[in-house]
């Protein structure tokens, strides 16, 4: 990996971590066409490069992060609980599929299907009052969120999709599913670096500063993201039509393209 290679992950990271189209697919879809998919910094980078974004949430939301009821924090440690058990168990599964550019292809196609039928459900099953998220609706919320340990799923898809199945306002799933993402990151973040040091993979000098560039590109440009693309999140019709295009268009590539074409 170079320091190109590293910035335009960064970038990748960054306008898609908020959206339900799954950040790491597209980064492992890059790192794929780049070449560099094998290797083990970039295994790390795909991972701790969401760090840079989550940063974002925490800067520009920092008010409404920082200065909630009791209760709310609650519900965050209660959501965050199942992926944290089933993360620690299942990291090794999730580090293959990380090298696995098809299972991200039917992960995309498979769960943009499930959005785009969620979003018929809400329309003819919410009801236009206050749904407020409960104990329970929070520990559903991450039963689902470990679905998205598999690349190409997309934490913020599992998340809203399971909020507005449980007749939840799509307004408060998009802010519980931000705010959710601060501790699931930063702990997944932790969790990879300690492994990779670990298995005596040190880094070098130049893999942190790529570690360092991505991350803070990721954060400038998940600040943007939020602040000027967020407001179309609520169209989630046409996350659905896009996972589905593009799971479709990587797997034209994959096996009519590149027996061809060598990236």
């Amino acid at each position: 990996m170079n320091y190109i290679q590293s910035i335009l992950l960064g970038i990748i990271e960054g306008i898609t971590e908020f959206f339900p189209i799954s950040s790491t697919g597209h980064m492992i879809f890059a790192a794929y066409m780049m070449g560099i998919i094998e290797n083990k910094i970039t295994n790390l980078f795909l991972i701790s490069v969401q760090f840079g974004a989550v940063l974002s949430v925490v800067f520009l939301y920092r008010k409404k992060l920082f200065f909630q009821k009791f209760d709310f924090y609650i519900k965050i440690c209660v959501a965050s609980f199942p992926v944290g058990i089933f993360g620690f168990f299942l990291n090794k599964i999730t580090n293959l599929f990380l090298n696995q550019p098809l299972i991200v292809a039917l992960s995309l196609l498979i769960g943009g299907l499930i959005i785009l039928k969620a979003e018929i459900f809400y329309e003819k099953n919410f009801l236009n009052k206050k749904n407020n998220i409960t104990y329970l609706k929070a520990f559903i919320v991450g039963l689902f969120q470990c679905i998205a340990l598999v690349p190409g799923v997309s934490r913020s898809a599992t998340t809203i999709v399971a909020c507005m199945l449980q007749n939840i306002n799509r307004i408060k799933a998009i802010e519980f599913s931000f705010f959710l993402s601060v501790p699931v990151i930063i702990i997944a973040t932790c969790k990879k670096l300690f492994d990779y040091y670990f298995q005596l993979n040190y880094l070098t000098f130049k893999d942190m500063e790529l570690l360092l560039l991505g991350n803070i590109v990721s954060f400038i440009t998940g600040m943007i993201s939020i602040k000027y693309f967020i407001k179309y999140l609520k169209n989630f019709k046409f996350f659905g039509y896009y996972r589905i295009i593009l799971g479709t268009f990587f797997l034209i590539i994959h096996y009519f393209i590149k027996p061809i074409i060598k990236f």
